[in-house]
């Protein structure tokens, strides 16, 4: 298993969960992404994407402006 961070920052809708789908695309099963962004769209439409597409939010922290996604590729 590894974790890769990927950071969204300043990026709105639909653009967090592009970047998620082409981190994805590389990893295998059991590896981690931790997303930080600002959008708090996220905060629904990547759970969303990861029911859709088989994957798990692992964990959500809110800090201020800054929203944390740990996301398990599955």
């Amino acid at each position: 298993m590894n974790i890769y961070q990927l950071d969204a920052t300043r990026l709105i809708c639909p653009m967090p969960v592009i970047k998620l789908q082409e981190k994805i695309k590389g990893l295998v099963a059991g590896d981690k992404v931790e997303l930080v962004c600002n959008d708090r769209g996220v905060l629904h439409d990547i759970p969303a994407w990861c029911r859709v597409h088989g994957h798990a939010v692992e964990q959500i922290e809110q800090i201020g402006n800054t929203i944390k996604i740990t996301v398990i590729v599955k």
